[in-house]
């Protein structure tokens, strides 16, 4: 329920009653033209409506008619041709706030957009309709879809991710999101080439998840998460790593590695973000930042994999006596005019108290920490604790020393908009998707058994199936019909019952990923200082996401996925870390970019002077098998029949164990059919919300006194009289398993059928037609066999 407070739960409870109402439209209170307005919400899903509290989507309408003011008429003010001085409030699109209450007193009631408009010429209305959040989903959906989850056989995200990551496109955000998502038409402006949010995966929005670690050594947690949900280790030492979407060139821009942690949800004291870099043949160095809570220090080393490097160490005292959460990042200014460079590094760190700290920015000028050209191969996380949000932005600002702390807050950037649940279907293959994102979320919703709403401040809220699995101990309300119900109608039947539940699933397992086509780029590309070009490649339904092309140089032999960049057009020189290589997709078109930051022109050419740019795609070796889980109930069958009910093939459920716990939770749902209260009228009360436990007790009609889930509510006023409320209502449990005491039930099949009397004993009866006319009264008792008859 809406929380409330004393003043309004007192008015509520008050004899006499003065409905009052408050709606904005683009920010313009017209509470007093409404004529009359009307709310609705309701779940919708595939589940037959007796079990539809049990999985998904609810989008809120409101209706209102408007009138006039000042004596001008409604449709003058508001139509789509009024003027826009007046008409731009009622605009589609324009924001509704809409509060409701008694008293004075009001709670919010519906936020969301303008639908529609409809002006009744010759009268004094204007009817707004409008939808909630679910109106800011409509985008295109899209979901990243790497090979890695495939070709490890490990799962890479959750239905709650994808989730998490439809809404980041709606701009309804869980945590901080991307700095800088966008790339500009130069690559000057800051652009993230990482970001991992760990919501329930270790997929990425921008990159790709390349070390996957193992189930059974990482798990999600909600409660003390930074944010909404943390990827929290088993053990110290977790390792993940991502392929960024762009291999930025160093020496280069200055660039951050930031996360969110808790260090107080710790399995030792370290966390660590290393950028591996892809040197001259074959070797890597390594810039990285390490966070040691217990000591309370923080170390920035730049160095040579499996080679020399150098530190420089930080103490904050508060890091190792206040723990919670701690905001934590390392810049890294690798500008300089030659070939080779000796990074400037700094830490910053926000703590759970607000407190800001940003360490001295120190410039490295020990060789074993120089940096030569080399392109970002790899973000490697090494964690101890819980950790959320990693992300990895180039060109973030000029320098270290003068980056802002309300930039690295990200003050005003965003608002939290939503709220997750545990997830509970791991994904090995990212799903195909179409449609819009709400259309998306409302299908995984019935895949999962989930729901998804908007609640009446605008928030989204995701719930599993858990929340309608257990049967709650204490109501949220009670209402009855000595003062509250009006009107009631008790329902039950047969399809609210299924006691043979079914849930099919795929098999990834022996399937892995392989390389698919191969297209040779047929032009050698020319790249001047300071520009881009782009090379597009056509990627078939069935093909993974790839990454970035690595750079090579003439030690390094690859025939997949590469590109050469060379000093003249007939191959010259191998250039290393002069060029920035970006990658993305679009619908079906990969897109290669390729920006030099140099000061000479280079070429897109082998060694050899041919074209250099080869695009190697994913594909899994295999179709999934399609299986089945299943539960049944043999005591339901008993009273009611077999009653089947099977879930949608659906690309959502991948685990065996996932597709028998939804089966279960449907069978536990519905094998007893569950009484479903229509129609309830009630006296209106603006806290109830979907999902309330209502404790119903009528004592005047059915003698009822049970709980009930609110599965759907309309809410309808009219100027001059009160708000009428009427809840549809879904029973918590069943009414007992039936007894059926003192019945004998009749079978299903008529037990005269098959011992009729044959034409042989009815003539050896019967020796004439008057005869058989007189002693029978009807054909069928004609046909009977009399008692004793043989």
């Amino acid at each position: 329920m809406q929380p409330s407070d004393n003043r309004l739960d007192a008015a509520l409870a008050a004899p006499e009653r003065t409905p009052v109402h408050s709606t904005r439209l683009g920010g313009k209170e017209l509470g007093e033209q409404v004529q009359s307005w009307k709310v609705e919400r309701a779940y919708t899903t595939d589940l037959p409506e007796a079990m539809r509290a049990f999985n998904g989507s609810a989008s809120a309408q409101f209706e209102a008619q408007i009138a006039g003011r000042d004596g001008e008429a409604a449709p003058r003010l508001y139509s789509a041709w009024a003027d826009r001085s007046t008409g731009d409030a009622v605009r589609p699109s324009q924001s509704v706030v809409h509060a409701a209450g008694v008293n004075g007193r009001t709670l919010p009631a519906f936020r969301g957009t303008v639908r529609s408009r409809s002006a009744m010429s010759g009268s004094d209305t204007v009817t707004v309709q409008a939808l909630d959040g679910a109106e800011r989903l409509r985008g295109p959906a899209s979901l990243p879809r790497p090979y890695h989850g495939v070709l490890t056989g490990r799962r890479i995200a959750t239905e709650v991710w994808c989730v998490d990551e439809l809404l980041r496109q709606g701009d309804i955000h869980t945590c901080p999101p991307p700095r800088a998502p966008l790339a500009d038409s130069l690559d000057t402006d800051p652009f993230t080439v990482l970001y991992a949010s760990l919501h329930g995966g270790v997929n990425a929005t921008y990159g790709q998840p390349e070390s996957v670690p193992l189930v059974g050594d990482y798990d999600w947690v909600r409660d003390g998460a930074p944010f909404e949900m943390a990827l929290m280790p088993k053990a110290a030492g977790l390792t993940a790593s991502w392929m960024p979407r762009s291999r930025f060139a160093v020496p280069g821009k200055v660039f951050l590695m930031e996360c969110w942690v808790n260090t107080a949800l710790a399995r030792g004291s370290r966390i660590e973000i290393k950028a591996v870099l892809d040197r001259s043949g074959g070797a890597f160095g390594y810039l990285s930042g390490v966070v040691d809570i217990a000591a309370g220090t923080i170390r920035i080393a730049s160095g040579t994999q499996g080679g020399t490097y150098w530190y420089f160490p930080w103490t904050f005292s508060k890091l190792a006596a206040l723990r919670g959460t701690w905001h934590i990042g390392f810049v890294f200014d690798t500008r300089t005019s030659g070939s080779t460079v000796l990074p400037t590094v700094q830490p910053r760190l926000t703590g759970p108290d607000g407190s800001y700290f940003a360490g001295t920015a120190t410039a490295y000028v020990d060789p074993s920490a120089a940096q030569p050209r080399s392109e970002l191969y790899r973000i490697d996380l090494t964690t101890d604790m819980a950790v959320e949000c990693l992300q990895v932005t180039d060109r973030v600002w000029t320098d270290a020393p003068t980056f802002p702390r309300d930039v690295w807050e990200q003050k005003g950037a965003w608002v939290k908009g939503a709220v997750l649940d545990d997830p509970g279907l791991p994904l090995y293959n990212m799903p195909k998707v179409s449609g819009s994102q709400w259309d998306v979320i409302t299908e995984i919703a019935r895949a999962s058994m989930s729901t998804a709403e908007f609640d009446e401040q605008g928030v989204f809220q995701w719930r599993g199936p858990a929340r309608f699995g257990k049967v709650p101990t204490e109501p949220d309300l009670t209402v009855t019909t000595r003062r509250d119900i009006s009107s009631l109608t008790v329902s039950e039947e047969i399809d609210a019952c299924r006691n043979h539940c079914e849930q099919p699933y795929q098999d990834w397992g022996g399937i892995s990923s392989v390389a698919g086509s191969t297209v040779d780029d047929t032009v050698v590309r020319k790249i001047d200082p300071g520009t881009s070009v782009e090379v597009s490649y056509a990627v078939a339904e069935d093909e993974f996401d790839i990454g970035p092309l690595v750079v090579l140089d003439d030690s390094v032999v690859s025939d997949w996925h590469r590109v050469r960049f060379g000093t003249l057009a007939t191959g010259g020189t191998a250039v290393k870390g002069v060029v920035t290589v970006s990658c993305r997709r679009e619908g079906p078109t990969y897109i290669a970019r390729f920006t030099n930051t140099g000061t000479a022109p280079v070429w897109t050419v082998t060694k050899d002077g041919k074209p250099s740019v080869r695009i190697t795609s994913q594909k899994a070796t295999a179709e999934p098998k399609q299986r089945q889980a299943a539960w049944w109930s043999p005591p339901s069958q008993q009273y009611y029949g077999r009653q089947q009910y099977t879930a949608g093939v659906s690309e959502w459920v991948q685990n065996g164990g996932a597709a028998s716990t939804l089966a279960l939770t449907m069978l536990n749902a519905g094998r007893y059919p569950v009484p479903v209260l229509g129609e309830v009228e009630v006296l209106h009360d603006p806290r109830i919300q979907l999902g309330d436990a209502v404790r119903v007790v009528d004592t005047t009609g059915a003698q009822l006194d049970t709980l009930a889930w609110v599965v759907g509510t309309r809410t309808t006023f009219t100027s001059g009289s009160v708000p009428q409320q009427t809840l549809t209502l879904r029973g918590t449990s069943y009414n007992g398993v039936p007894l059926d005491t003192g019945l004998n039930p009749d079978g299903a099949l008529d037990p005269a059928y098959g011992t009729q009397r044959t034409y042989a004993v009815v003539t050896a009866q019967y020796g004439t037609l008057a005869d058989l006319l007189a002693g029978e009264a009807d054909y069928r008792a004609l046909l009977r066999v009399p008692v004793g008859a043989v």
